[in-house]
């Protein structure tokens, strides 16, 4: 009488691994851009207090402020965490930028192209609303892989 066999047999499990491995090899990089990302939102949490104290000048002065004093806010270096390394209101001071602008400094957040990158959220004030438009600076910019979904579209009303 003949034993039959049980188990896998050794092409079936080296098949087995070579699929464990091609999933592995996809994974590993949309997990690594996933906490990038997660990263950058946390910024734009940061940047959410910013916007109010920026809104809340707007409309009590009817103009836009043009520092981190007049917004309101502590320094930029105050907001540092292992993400942000700054967070300032810059004016018209600062050459091409408009009065209000949020501009976030990004620290290490997990990809060396995105060091000491920043990103922006400019005021439109043109319908006596504010609206927030996200933008990516052409010197420097945070990589637009990165960039969140709220700053792929045009604007965003405070």
């Amino acid at each position: 009488m003949r034993m039959r066999q049980k188990g896998f047999t050794l092409i079936e499990l080296m098949i087995v691994v070579a699929i464990i491995g091609i999933l592995a090899a996809v994974a590993v990089p949309a997990y690594s851009d996933y906490t990038v990302r997660a990263k950058v939102t946390e910024a734009l949490t940061a940047a959410g207090a910013a916007k109010t104290s920026v809104a809340d000048y707007y409309y009590a002065n009817g103009e836009l402020p043009t520092s981190n004093a007049e917004a309101g806010l502590a320094d930029g270096t105050d907001y540092a965490t292992e993400v942000i390394k700054g967070l300032s209101v810059h004016g018209e001071a600062v050459p091409g930028e408009t009065a209000g602008t949020i501009e976030i400094e990004f620290g290490d957040i997990g990809d060396s192209a995105a060091i000491d990158t920043l990103l922006n959220f400019v005021p439109d004030t043109s319908n006596n609303a504010l609206a927030w438009n996200c933008e990516i600076p052409d010197t420097n910019g945070l990589p637009a892989q990165y960039a969140p979904a709220s700053c792929r579209s045009t604007s965003t009303t405070q």
